[in-house]
């Protein structure tokens, strides 16, 4: 829901969110067969193992074992194995809906089961918390230009085991007094110079992110959709000789999560997402005006598909009176037919636009993530591709 800020977030099917901590010893998330996917990731951001559809038990239900940091033990037989470089781990599931089916949606992740390996003779099993109807912001947009970056930083490095393929980094906080073990106290003068570096950093993780100039971040070279995440389908964005720090930036400064399911360029299996940021002139999207997305049917997914528009200063799902932010063909375009659809975007609804147009803002930029889940063949190979978006002037 578009009062649920997270950083491109989707309306697309229910999430069932678990912050977990390791440090007692592994825990045990068990999955019941049927339409759900998701991920377990550290606190690091870092890929530990893809779980429903995309991953090993593909959808067919099974338990899931998160090992923490150093574990030497034997895994038990009859699970399928993850190892976390974090005590602290975030595991996220999807429901897809099917037929539009929310209400059993969310109770198909009502169903999931997490407990400890080891189970205490006390353990009470934890119950599902429904925050659909509440206001959340999962965000650090309030404090990420401000001195509480690096206070928070400071916190995690003291509280987690080190990257072994961070040292040089650690290194390099170590001189502004981020280590782990001692207290973090700058000075003012180094204070204000962290507040700077910090306004800095974010600024220049925006222009990464949102003005992109890298070649290979177009899709079609005839429009001006890009890669919402640049193609490397093993989650960690290593090449063969390196890792892409800059791709790797532009994707976690707009997005929560990565996995090789989330990036997989196959009609066999996978999902993706493409960015749309311009007009079909070359120019950014502007709340102030209309515009309208001419979309070709069908569309090649096995799954379902949506246009998601999202806030350009919060990255998360636009928010306005209408309380509505994305175009899914599991809901509001399950009945369109014909050759093509035409979806509409801007401050006031265009004539034609009933049911098929999100409200923007005026004085604010936007962009959409287009999604296809169960991507098929055309969507690859370029025989079929959206259109750019082109200015509707009344």
């Amino acid at each position: 829901m578009p009062k649920h800020v997270g950083f491109t977030l989707n309306s697309d099917t229910p999430y069932g969110g678990m912050v977990l901590d390791l440090r007692d010893g592994p825990l045990v998330i068990e999955l019941p067969a049927g339409p759900l996917l998701g991920a377990a990731l550290d606190i690091n951001q870092r890929w530990i193992m893809d779980m429903g559809l995309p991953g090993p038990d593909a959808g067919k239900g099974g338990k899931h074992l998160l090992l923490p940091p150093g574990y030497d033990g034997t895994p038990p037989e009859g699970y399928y194995i993850g190892r976390a470089t974090s005590y602290r781990v975030i595991a996220g599931l999807r429901a897809i809906p099917a037929e539009g089916d929310v209400k059993g949606a969310v109770e198909r992740l009502k169903t999931i089961k997490v407990q400890p390996l080891d189970l205490p003779a006390d353990w009470v099993a934890p119950v599902w918390y429904d925050q659909t109807p509440e206001p959340q912001n999962q965000t650090p947009t309030g404090w990420e230009a401000t001195l509480k970056f690096w206070e928070t930083l400071h916190k995690v490095i003291d509280s987690e085991p080190p990257l072994a393929d961070s040292r040089t980094h650690y290194g390099d906080l170590a001189e502004l007094g981020i280590v782990k073990g001692q207290p973090f106290a700058p000075d003012d003068r180094l204070k204000a110079i962290l507040e700077r570096a910090a306004s800095m950093g974010s600024a220049q993780m925006r222009v990464e992110a949102l003005a992109d100039r890298r070649p290979d971040r177009v899709v079609w070279k005839d429009r001006h959709w890009e890669w919402a995440a640049l193609r490397f389908e093993n989650g960690t964005f290593d090449t063969k000789d390196y890792r892409d720090t800059s791709a790797l930036d532009k994707w976690f400064y707009q997005a929560i999560a990565s996995s090789p399911a989330m990036f997989r360029r196959d009609p066999a299996a996978g999902s993706l997402y493409w960015l749309g940021l311009k007009d079909k002139d070359g120019s950014y999207l502007d709340g102030g005006k209309t515009y309208k997305l001419t979309v070709p049917l069908p569309v090649p997914d096995r799954l379902f598909w949506s246009v998601t528009v999202y806030d350009a200063e919060t990255r998360s799902q636009i928010q306005t009176t209408q309380d509505m932010a994305a175009l899914r063909s599991l809901f509001e375009l399950k009945d369109v037919s014909g050759e093509t659809v035409d979806l509409y975007f801007g401050p006031e609804q265009p004539p034609g636009g009933d049911g098929r147009w999100i409200k923007t803002i005026p004085a604010k930029g936007w962009f959409v993530y287009f999604r296809i889940y169960g991507p098929q063949a055309p969507a690859f190979d370029g025989s079929w591709k959206p259109g750019d978006f082109e200015e509707v002037r009344h």
